[in-house]
């Protein structure tokens, strides 16, 4: 599934969002993942709503950690999630345990309480779709969002480039990455990526220390789609370096043998921050003893809105959101997989 570009959203669904109410402290823009509505007192609800379309197996898993990032990125412990499972016309039993099973699991890990939801099937559906809503309470003033990041700011990636793609890649492109010369030890290692996919734990210790100006998960389009999107929201350029990243020898490897750029593949499990200067010391550390890997790879410059990537071999200069790119997506057209 792809979305829609962004000259599109702006024309057709950003101007239509019904009445405007006093409550609705952040609505629906780009680059900025949770709407903050006021609820009582300094109390803000913070929520979000993300589908999984782009895997096979542990949708389900995926489908509740990718929303509750969301959540914990704007520096709230996610509380309630709402799942809508849309299976394919031709369906059994055992996808639907295995799905519902995987996102119970997840939601007592998280700690979060599932408050509702759909449950059915689709004409013409060909592979499961999970879309899941997430909420959580915090205090006005203290919410995190991607329009936070300054000039001289720090920016830091963390745990790796395009992980969630590399897992999803190892359990459901399995049979063409060992056609192409890929180990099953290296497969079984890439498959456990999807462990790392929560950015929860990380995020809200960061968030109740203070210490980043921004936090943005990566998602549908990699790393240098969300380093785009936090720029935009933020209204400021920022300038990164390639070879700075934490990049896995597994995404590496897959990278090559499917022929694509690590930089634009979905990486839920990886967080950018926005960091100042005077702090950057005590967000390592924090990193550190949290055993998060991560790289110190750019900052925030002067200059119109925008990102400049170097690359090892070139610059890549980034001015508007291009989720259309995202490298899973181009790979699940151009290796149809059973159940697609």
């Amino acid at each position: 599934m792809g979305k829609i570009p962004e000259e599109l959203l702006r024309k057709y669904v950003y101007p239509r969002i019904g009445i405007q109410r006093d409550d609705v402290i952040v609505g629906p823009m780009t680059g900025v993942d949770v709407a903050l509505t006021s609820i009582k007192d300094n109390l803000v609800l913070v929520s979000h709503v993300d589908p999984i379309v782009g895997a096979l197996k542990r949708i389900g898993w995926l489908a509740v950690h990718i929303a509750c990032n969301d959540i914990a990125t704007s520096g709230v412990r996610p509380r309630w999630i709402m799942p809508v499972i849309i299976l394919p016309e031709e369906w059994e039993e055992e996808m639907l345990d295995e799905i519902t099973r995987d996102i119970d699991h997840v939601a007592k890990e998280l700690s979060v309480s599932i408050i509702g939801g759909h449950t059915g099937y689709g004409p013409g559906v060909k592979r499961p779709i999970v879309v899941v809503s997430a909420m959580g309470i915090g205090e006005k003033g203290r919410i995190i969002t991607a329009r936070g990041a300054k000039p001289g700011d720090k920016i830091l990636i963390t745990k790796g480039v395009g992980i969630e793609g590399t897992g999803i890649l190892a359990h459901d492109f399995k049979d063409i990455l060992q056609d192409r010369g890929i180990d099953s030890k290296m497969l079984l290692s890439a498959q456990r990526f999807l462990e790392d996919i929560s950015v929860v734990r990380e995020a809200i210790t960061l968030a109740e220390k203070e210490v980043v100006d921004a936090m943005h998960d990566v998602t549908r389009g990699g790393v240098a789609e969300a380093l785009i999107e936090l720029a935009n929201a933020s209204n400021v350029r920022i300038e990164v370096w390639e070879e700075k990243m934490p990049i896995r020898r597994e995404t590496l490897e897959f990278s090559m043998a499917l022929n694509f750029d690590p930089l634009w593949m979905i990486s839920s499990g990886t967080l950018i921050l926005s960091v100042p200067p005077h702090k950057l010391e005590i967000t390592e550390s924090l990193l550190r003893e949290l055993r998060i890997e991560y790289g110190v790879c750019g900052e925030v410059v002067p200059g119109k809105p925008g990102v400049i990537i170097h690359r090892r071999e070139r610059v890549e200069r980034i001015s508007h959101p291009s989720p259309e790119r995202d490298e899973l997506a181009r790979l699940w057209e151009e290796y149809p997989r059973v159940g697609s």
